[in-house]
């Protein structure tokens, strides 16, 4: 097991002096294997084999440890402005470094929606006061998300990292084509939410075998990927950059395989839950209830195919905090959502790369170099990149307790489980945001 020795006091303000990560083992770099990585400025100066410290230098040293580039997740709710009762951005921005994210992309489920530059500047005002970690907001694609009126792309596009109605599928067919046709313009992403209002029939959990053996109302399958076909061939009509949200449904796989042998310009993104659980491990707690839900075996085996050969682009929590009374209404009852940033890492560790279901290296690609490329942020482990840097320990044994997070929110599956792997340090733009020995023991 690695551990970390380090100045705190010295490293964590780092200024101009260099930083050395001394004897990790690198990932994601064109340098690969135990070296030593020296940040300059913010930024990667050196990437090799015993660079030399100077007096001056910061050194840590990481034998033991694995350095990639940090984490993204293009899809969080950090609920400000609007819902501070649930998350705020200091506490999910410390979530998210606590579980090796530099960069997070919160979604326009708000109030007031940033449908506007002016909405839109209410959410970054909280961002440039409160953030730990770079925040990429969204923009809403219709005004108030409610799918009637295409935002004003051109004021936007320059201001977001994409558009995204999330929460709610764009129902009519003409305003989806209206608003990839606006996104051509400006090279902009939508990301899509894909969700057929008129089937949903009240459901809120799969419409599987455990809603059926215990008489809860299910969400059938068809509402997702029925409406991520008719938007593939919206996109391949239009030339759209389209990003698919949180596919969790086999069809959903195939579709979006099928698309990119075509040519179409479609990425898509899984969450962890919906890779580990089904909804035979669905149990009468809200802990279990999220959107969309939890699907049937068949289907985390074809999202599983699809991380293995490249369809799913990339893995996002789609954290979504509520307030403990929010979630204490029962499976039927309680808002949907659950939190992740602070246990991803660990969970896809612990149940896909340690069962050799995917290398380590496919890990870093789906959290960090993916994301990178598809959204076009910053951060990495070769010379000139911004100094965007975790360190994992992927052997620490630790219990998941939602009392000690950092988020507001403390609803998830994985409360209570043993866990193999975690985040030692997470380092953005070269400064330390999160190290564990910094947390209370």
């Amino acid at each position: 097991m690695g551990r970390l020795f380090f100045n705190i006091a010295t490293s964590t303000a780092m200024g101009n002096k260099r930083t050395i990560i001394r004897g990790a083992d690198i990932k994601g770099s064109t340098y690969t294997g135990v070296g030593d990585i020296a940040i300059a400025e913010g930024r990667i100066a050196e990437v090799g084999k015993c660079i030399t410290a100077t007096a001056e230098d910061s050194v840590i040293e990481a034998a033991g440890l694995i350095a990639a580039p940090a984490f993204v997740d293009v899809h969080v709710h950090l609920r400000e402005p609007g819902y501070g009762h649930k998350e705020r951005i200091t506490t999910g921005t410390m979530a998210a470094a606590r579980g090796g994210y530099s960069t997070v992309c919160p979604m326009p489920n708000l109030n007031p929606v940033p449908d506007s530059v002016e909405h839109l500047a209410e959410e970054q005002k909280i961002i440039d006061r409160d953030a730990k970690i770079e925040v990429l907001p969204y923009a809403a694609i219709t005004v108030e998300r409610r799918g009637e009126q295409l935002v004003d792309f051109a004021a936007l596009h320059d201001k977001v990292c994409a558009f995204s109605d999330d929460g709610s599928g764009v129902q009519r067919n003409a305003m989806m084509q209206k608003a990839m046709e606006e996104a051509v313009k400006y090279d902009a992403i939508i990301a899509a939410h894909c969700e057929i209002e008129e089937l949903l029939k009240g459901g809120y959990i799969h419409d599987g075998e455990y809603a059926r053996l215990h008489n809860h109302r299910g969400i059938c399958s068809e509402s997702e990927w029925g409406q991520i076909e008719r938007d593939i061939a919206i996109a391949e009509k239009t030339g759209c950059r389209y990003h698919v949200c949180h596919i969790s449904t086999k069809e959903s796989v195939q579709l979006i395989r099928e698309a990119k042998a075509r040519g179409v310009k479609i990425t898509c993104e899984t969450g962890p839950h919906y890779l580990i659980f089904t909804d035979m491990d669905l149990e009468e707690h809200a802990r279990w209830k999220m959107n969309p839900p939890l699907r049937a075996a068949e289907d985390r085996a074809a999202l599983i195919e699809g991380i293995k050969d490249g369809t799913i682009d990339m893995i996002a929590t789609d954290h979504a905090p509520h307030s403990l009374e929010e979630k204490s209404r029962g499976l039927e009852h309680s808002a949907m959502g659950i939190v992740g940033l602070e246990t991803a890492f660990a969970a896809l560790n612990t149940h896909l790369v340690r069962r050799g279901i995917i290398s380590f290296e496919r890990l870093v690609e789906l959290m960090s170099l993916n994301p990178r490329r598809v959204f076009g942020i910053e951060g990495g482990l070769n010379v000139g990149d911004r100094a965007d840097i975790v360190l994992l320990d992927t052997e620490k044994c630790w219990t998941v307790n939602s009392a000690r997070f950092y988020s507001m929110g403390k609803v998830t599956m994985f409360d209570g489980r043993e866990m193999r792997g975690d985040v030692a340090m997470t380092i953005h733009r070269g400064e330390i945001v999160y190290t564990d020995e910094t947390r209370d023991k």
